[in-house]
């Protein structure tokens, strides 16, 4: 059984390689080292493979956190709500760089008809190759599930390795004039640290919002394997195929004096040296040669794009199902959950890149700046309590916006400070974010008050006290009753001797009550009109559950935090914390709440006056 776990944990670390051998890392490990030699390749890839591996290893350790194959899963599910736009548009955008990659780089210099000898005939086979392109990605896409994507990876490796073997054999690419120098002086080049910084930070939490390896790490965990070895396996033979490419490349160069870089707005760009190349030495004519590396470029990418296509479907699929929005009742589900949209939308930018003539390291700004704040908030949504308030949405995506303009500018005028500060600007902010959230969040949140004169719920400041306390007097902050704060509803209070037991700490069944009061107060809050002896429902427990993490003993502060996580037509569904004065969480939970008549008991959907009341807090 163990050997069999091993096995398996090569299979999937084979496909994992495959699928992140995408068009950024495989055509800017060319880039990088006609830049900086086999130096710049180097600090290129072992990032880039560093980040798979602590992706594998860290999701391994979530994974452990609950027990039971579905426990990765299930915090998935959970955990990725905030983030879903994030991780669609993730998935977009490497679709649409890895199918423009191979088009521009690959077919374009390869087999496509000039520009000079007519646009009508470039467009033309350039529509006929994104079509084989996008048919190839459905057909691998609709004929693999997850669980055997990793078997037919394994055949198509195999492909890819007898290409490899034909191309070392053909070419001895390994033999250098002046051998394989590794300089470190490269690390005082400011050009150099202008892109080696962006790519440490972008490759480093890269991993968080792929889609592909969240649904790889979940089947692995799934059939009872570990995913740090999966990865281990996985980021090694990746960061093998990347040092073959960009070596490949250095001889290339090395060979190869007559070739001329692309040239726009004064950056050169080598990314399709190698295939110029090889179609020379094959004579013009796909030869043994050019046949090969074509075959070693078309594996990397169809085992991305047949990836991506499983993976969206997943997502897309799960998305569709768990979703209450009813506009889209009005569309066909086959259509919403189908990739083929996103993959036409990717093959028809790819068409208006091609035509525009741009480049790899377009894209590749937004991975340096844009999406970096969102992985570096998803990580830290994994590890840290305090970093569970509502997504800022708004605020995330001008803070990435900002660091794309920042970046774009830095790059186009050579400045390497800007392209440096635009990719730490997210994970700054992100910092900021959950360390400084009491400074960030200070806005007019809604207090309730226990006194029955209150005949309204009144906007006050959070931090904000009206009590006159006599000098010298110690003060503490004063519980007003609870207030939200964003989606979560947090109710304050100190324990006291009546919820210890006998040993001093509090007893367990208390952490229910607690939660239960603050669950009331959130009803008092979010249905201030609400009167028991004429309403026509009532609101009744289905089930409760809770993990107890940590203890408390009497005089502690403790803050319970409480908000709907989800809901249907008949079940609403709270989730729960318990918190010390220091933020630790001592425990969590969820609640089913269902809703009967007052009358006769018989079971109720949800009514309309909940839904109005408890719709902006869900």
């Amino acid at each position: 059984m163990k050997q069999n776990s091993w096995i398996n944990a090569v299979f999937w670390g084979n496909s994992i390689a495959l699928s992140w051998m995408w068009g950024l890392g495989l055509f800017f490990s060319v880039q990088i080292s006609f830049l900086f030699g086999l130096s710049g390749l180097i600090a290129f890839a072992l990032p880039n493979a560093l980040g798979l591996f602590l992706f594998g290893y860290l999701s391994q350790k979530i994974a452990h956190r609950e027990i039971g194959k579905a426990s990765l899963r299930l915090f998935f599910e959970k955990w990725s709500r905030p983030f879903r736009l994030s991780f669609y548009l993730y998935q977009l955008l490497a679709i649409t760089l890895t199918i423009f990659a191979i088009v521009h780089y690959l077919f374009e210099p390869l087999l496509l008809p000039p520009r000079e000898s007519g646009y009508v005939a470039y467009f033309l086979f350039l529509c006929l190759t994104v079509i084989i392109i996008l048919s190839a990605a459905t057909l691998f896409g609709e004929e693999f599930t997850i669980k055997s994507l990793k078997f037919g990876h394994l055949v198509q490796f195999g492909i890819l390795a007898a290409a490899v073997i034909v191309i070392v054999i053909a070419l001895r690419p390994f033999q250098f004039k002046n051998g394989l120098l590794v300089n470190t002086r490269i690390f005082h080049n400011p050009r150099f640290l202008g892109y080696w910084i962006p790519i440490l930070v972008g490759f480093m939490v890269g991993p968080w919002l792929d889609l592909q390896q969240w649904q790889r790490a979940i089947q692995i965990h799934e059939e009872n394997t570990s995913i740090t070895r999966s990865y281990f396996f996985g980021s090694i033979q990746f960061f093998a195929m990347l040092l073959f490419h960009g070596i490949l490349s250095l001889f290339v160069l090395e060979s190869y004096s007559a070739f001329k870089p692309t040239r726009v707005g004064g950056l050169e760009y080598a990314h399709h040296v190698i295939v110029e190349f090889v179609k020379i030495r094959a004579g013009g004519n796909l030869g043994w040669l050019a046949l090969a590396y074509s075959t070693f470029l078309g594996v990397c990418i169809l085992t991305t794009l047949d990836s991506g296509y499983v993976a969206l479907k997943w997502f897309l699929s799960n998305h569709v199902k768990a979703s209450k929005n009813p506009l889209l009742s009005f569309i066909p589900k086959d259509l919403i959950t189908s990739p083929i949209p996103t993959f036409i939308f990717a093959v028809l930018f790819t068409l208006v890149a091609c035509i525009l003539q741009l480049e790899l390291e377009y894209f590749m700004v937004f991975y340096a700046s844009f999406f970096v704040g969102y992985g570096v908030l998803g990580v830290a949504r994994c590890f840290m309590p305090n970093s569970q308030n509502p997504l800022p949405q708004i605020r995330m995506f001008a803070t990435g916006s900002l660091a794309v303009a920042i970046f774009a500018y830095g790059y186009f005028l050579v400045h390497p400070g800007l392209m440096i500060f635009a990719s730490l600007l997210p994970p700054l902010y992100v910092a900021w974010l959950v360390f400084k959230t009491d400074i960030l969040h200070n806005r007019t949140v809604v207090a309730v008050r226990d006194d029955e004169s209150s005949e309204e719920i009144q906007p006050v400041r959070a931090t904000a006290t009206s009590i006159n306390i006599p000098a010298g007097v110690k003060t503490t902050e004063l519980a007003t009753g609870g207030y939200f704060e964003g989606k979560w509803f947090v109710y304050s209070f100190m324990t006291s001797y009546a919820d210890t037991n006998s040993v001093g700490n509090v007893y367990f069944a208390m952490y229910s009550m607690f939660v239960g009061k603050a669950r009331e107060m959130f009803f008092n809050a979010a249905m201030p009109f609400f009167d028991l002896k004429t309403t026509s429902f009532y609101i009744l427990t289905r089930s409760f559950e809770h993990k107890f993490m940590r203890e408390s003993r009497e005089f502690e502060r403790l803050t319970v935090k409480i908000r709907i996580s989800e809901y249907n037509r008949k079940f609403v569904t709270m989730e729960h914390q318990i918190l010390d004065s220091s933020n630790t969480v001592l425990g969590k939970g969820q609640q089913k709440l269902f809703f009967v008549a007052s009358k006769d008991y018989s079971s109720l959907d949800i009514p309309p006056q909940v839904m109005t009341a408890f719709l902006p807090y869900a």
